[in-house]
């Protein structure tokens, strides 16, 4: 299956401005201002341009970084790298593998078992909530 192609008019509609601006023009959120920078409600954190699978609240941590911060996503294949030296900075870019949505940066200064911290912007995300899940199957 090919990659999820729109055009930016397309996605200005879909998204917010601050959607748009973070996911499509790799912009940041302000550190601790994000809505699931502190959450710890369980499920499955989504691409919010295009519905993907990305992280497990399971492997999210709190790093203290002020952004949802993740030791790895739900599978390798769900996000791809790519070297980002914008900025005056030597970073690695992650992006959704299905849409090029930009999600955040990895840095090799995360917790055990896989050292990584995947510092993610919660604009770039939407949580798929256990207690949700739930509500929509129970009447």
């Amino acid at each position: 299956m090919g990659k999820l192609n729109k055009t930016d008019r397309e996605w200005q509609r879909e998204l917010s401005p601050e959607e748009y601006r973070i996911t499509r023009q790799k912009g940041t959120e302000p550190a601790f201002t994000g809505q699931y920078w502190n959450s710890k409600q369980a499920g499955t954190y989504t691409c919010r341009c295009c519905g993907e699978q990305l992280f497990s609240s399971d492997a999210k941590y709190d790093s203290g970084c002020g952004w949802p911060s993740f030791v790895r996503p739900i599978s390798p294949s769900a996000v791809e790298e790519h070297d980002d030296h914008s900025h005056g900075m030597q970073r690695v870019e992650i992006i959704c593998h299905n849409c090029d949505a930009h999600l955040g940066h990895v840095f090799e200064d995360g917790p055990e078992p896989t050292g990584l911290r995947y510092c993610i912007n919660s604009a770039s995300l939407e949580l798929k909530s256990q207690e949700k899940n739930d509500e929509e199957t129970y009447p």
